[in-house]
């Protein structure tokens, strides 16, 4: 049987997908296929040339735009992490704020308007008011509906809860990663935050005061048993908070020395066992907002790219996405600092996607929120999009990963853990090339 879309056509059985057996060896082969693309596929989108001339494209309206920005201060560091942060200094934290201000001044002087905010880090919640001032200047610049902030477990204070209420946030991320309390300690947190016990009850406490409380969780920790994972999966189940995003331990480069002096070396076969495991209990109570965010109603998600089209990142070392143009701040502070104090747009890298480009991107983004609505990428690339696509589509049907229904394409349960591969490999190709970034402006200083 043959269902046709208009001109775009989809091979199908009666079930409405076509697929190749995927059970066994073949299943392996297929994920190990998709993890090898993947890697090639994102370590060439985020090469970006020096030749380019780092611009922001010209702002457009009626565009679903949110504005991410980027706190790089902990109070110590965790050996997993990639992400650009560094050791919390007052001073420096209160001129890094500032300068973010004159950055969203920028945008908002260029003609940008966003309808979402997301703060993430870093701890976003390392100086309150800092934050409290960028939220309203924010708010007072850009049309925002809705925000969301990460924090960490010992930032749960009476006190700054009543703060991030009174400022209007609707969602509060908090990195758990594992209640376990081995794994606490082997990630350098437990001293920082407490017991899983006490994490837990903290939890419990504050679950109904934002409109989605979210607990970030790893799986897939080279010390990570089953019956840790279930005893995790026991409390999240009985914490009665709304969200849970539940990540695959993603290494890059430069911090796999860490991780395996922690943890030991990763194990990538559990992988699969695990996610099956977090997807089977919690299906139960909770709906797939993406391959690996749980949520009980509708709200907003740990991966904003999901939910927006494009995004602004603002802040040392942000990454963002606009016009099909993708870019990177610089990753030295002091160099934001001073680019900012002199008006100047603190860019250091950016790329220009093809058209292919843009769709496969919206394809991989789309299809990670569980479903691709193929009437709204047709009107976003004007005319016919299997020319772009046929190739991608094509594979992942056949390979049980996709169904088509109504005009819109969503992942099966074969096709999320598909989208898990896909996403784990595009955010350690991110955290790579941010170390080469990293490795760049530490280059930059000793020769200047």
């Amino acid at each position: 049987m043959v269902r046709e879309y208009n001109h775009d056509v989809f091979a199908v059985d009666d079930s409405g997908t076509q697929s190749l057996p995927t059970g066994g060896r073949c299943g392996l082969v297929i994920e190990q296929l998709i993890e090898r693309i993947s890697r090639k596929e994102f370590s060439r989108f985020l090469r970006f040339s020096g030749g380019e001339t780092p611009e922001l494209p010209r702002a457009q309206r009626g565009r679903n735009l949110l504005l991410y920005l980027h706190v790089p201060f902990c109070e110590s560091l965790c050996p997993y992490c990639s992400f650009h942060r560094v050791v919390f200094e007052e001073s420096l934290c209160r001129r890094y704020f500032d300068a973010m201000r004159k950055e969203m001044r920028i945008y908002g002087n260029l003609g940008y308007d966003f309808s979402g905010l997301y703060v993430g880090g870093g701890t976003p919640t390392v100086m309150m008011d800092e934050l409290a001032a960028t939220l309203a200047l924010a708010k007072e610049l850009f049309s925002i509906s809705e925000i969301s902030v990460e924090t960490n477990p010992n930032h749960l204070t009476d006190g700054n809860l009543l703060k991030l209420k009174g400022l209007g946030i609707q969602r509060l991320s908090i990195g758990v990663q594992s209640f376990d309390d081995t794994l606490l300690a082997a990630m350098g947190r437990f001293t920082k935050y407490g017991s899983g016990g006490d994490i837990f009850s903290r939890l419990v406490e504050i679950r109904n005061e934002f409109d989605t409380v979210n607990a970030d969780m790893i799986f897939n920790l080279p010390l990570q048993s089953e019956e840790s994972l279930a005893r995790d999966l026991d409390r999240i189940i009985g914490s009665g908070i709304g969200q849970v995003t539940w990540y695959p331990l993603m290494v890059s480069d430069a911090t796999r020395s860490d991780v395996e002096h922690a943890f030991g070396a990763a194990r990538g076969a559990r992988e699969k066992k695990f996610y099956s495991l977090i997807a089977e209990r919690l299906a139960a109570h909770f709906r797939f907002s993406s391959a690996w965010c749980f949520s009980r109603r509708e709200s907003m998600v740990d991966e904003y790219i999901v939910s927006h089209d494009e995004y602004a990142g603002l802040g040392s070392g942000a990454i963002g996405y606009l016009g099909g143009v993708c870019y990177a701040n610089t990753f030295s502070i002091e160099e934001y600092i001073e680019r900012l104090g002199r008006g100047e747009i603190p860019l250091m890298a950016s790329r220009t996607f093809s058209r292919r480009e843009r769709a496969r991107y919206d394809f991989v983004m789309k299809l990670f929120g569980m479903e691709l609505d193929l009437d709204a990428l047709r009107d976003r690339y004007g005319g016919e999009i299997l020319p772009l696509l046929w190739k991608d589509i094509g594979a992942f049907t056949m390979a049980g990963g996709l169904h088509y229904e109504g005009g819109k394409l969503f992942l099966t349960d074969r096709g999320r853990y598909y989208w898990v591969i896909i996403m784990r490999e595009f955010f350690t190709a991110v955290n790579n090339f941010r170390d080469y970034c990293r490795t760049m402006t530490k280059e930059c200083a000793c020769h200047g």
